[in-house]
């Protein structure tokens, strides 16, 4: 039987709203809506130059969230290929059918539990060091938050549609107030203020390096920290779970994509990596923003350097750590996790 296409993305988008009904609510109010924006963007395909409705998108919010309440109660649909039907988180599988065809598929657990799925074609397909990379542009079927990238056992799924579109909105949120920060040191390196299109898509095209080597990051992490993945869902909705993401974050950044960016000088990727630290990896972490704005000021790349090499050991080391205390306190680990990367900040 042949692969349906048209029935494939009806199904994958069916299991993106299931998820959107069962998880939107966990966003603030802000945040929400600047998804929402977004989201309607996709769908409606507008280019990112253009100037969103506030009217239409008031108009399609209220559809949307009258079909999230009808199926927010609803199952996961299996993923039917035509030939075969799939459990909708059997990437490995759905892929072996998918990829011949040109897309490529993808069903993972994400932030706060959060079920994310999408379908699209695929742009290319590549090797590193024992990693399958799977890197997409148009995306057929996609849920509320689309992660840029994603990594499962060792293949690395790369949305590049997801990724220029998170960019725009951290562009767009910059603008708001034009702060003379990482971001618009970022945003000098392109030619904005003339060609919107053109620069947003040297700047997808360049950062995208950036996410690939993240990824392989969290996976090189991931073989030295067995059983995080269990410890992550025991501590999940509290503080020791964004606490722990950042350590494990600053990990994979230390191994994989600091090095590597400062290896190459890269400028522009450098200004976007800090423009982008979330405030609770600041938080533990200060002198690493501490030595980029040393960077910032002298071009000199020796101090981040240091901080990054320092870095390395130490982070390995409260992660390790973080695995000892759930094994000694299982479910009852968080606040001591907390405790742990509190008295621990670098």
């Amino acid at each position: 039987m042949s692969l349906n296409q048209e029935n494939l993305t009806r199904l994958v988008q069916r299991n993106c709203h299931i998820s959107d009904a069962k998880h939107a609510g966990s966003y603030t109010l802000c945040i929400y809506l600047l998804k929402m924006r977004e989201y309607y963007r996709w769908e409606t395909a507008q280019a990112f130059s253009n100037a969103l409705s506030t009217e239409d998108i008031g108009e399609w919010l209220t559809t949307r969230e009258s079909l999230w309440e009808e199926l927010e109660n609803e199952d996961y649909v299996p993923v039917e290929t035509g030939s075969n039907s799939y459990d909708p988180f059997d990437s490995r599988g759905i892929n072996q059918e998918l990829l011949k065809q040109g897309l490529v598929y993808s069903g993972g657990i994400g932030h706060k539990a959060k079920p994310h799925f999408f379908l699209a074609k695929l742009e290319r397909e590549e090797k590193l060091n024992g990693y399958q990379i799977l890197i997409s542009s148009d995306e057929y079927a996609r849920d509320l938050t689309s992660p840029p990238a994603m990594s499962q056992n060792k293949t690395i799924y790369i949305r590049r549609e997801s990724f220029k579109r998170t960019v725009w909105e951290k562009i767009e949120t910059w603008q708001w107030n034009k702060p003379e920060n990482a971001m618009a040191r970022a945003m000098q390196c392109y030619d904005f203020s003339t060609d919107i299109e053109g620069a947003l898509e040297t700047m997808t095209n360049n950062e995208l390096e950036s996410t690939v080597l993240h990824e392989i990051g969290e996976i090189k992490a991931g073989e030295k920290l067995e059983g995080w993945s269990k410890m992550m869902s025991d501590i999940t909705f509290t503080p020791a779970e964004i606490m722990a993401r950042g350590v494990r974050d600053h990990l994979a950044d230390a191994v994989s994509t600091l090095p590597a960016l400062i290896q190459q000088e890269n400028k522009a990727s450098i200004h976007f990596y800090f423009a982008n630290l979330t405030n609770m990896r600041k938080h533990i972490f200060p002198t690493l923003e501490s030595a980029y704005q040393q960077w910032a000021k002298s071009h000199n790349l020796t101090e981040l350097k240091k901080t990054i090499d320092r870095s390395r050991t130490h982070w390995l080391n409260i992660a390790t750590e973080i695995l000892s205390l759930h094994n000694t306190h299982q479910n009852q680990c968080a606040p001591h996790i907390e405790s742990l990367i509190n008295s621990n900040h670098l």
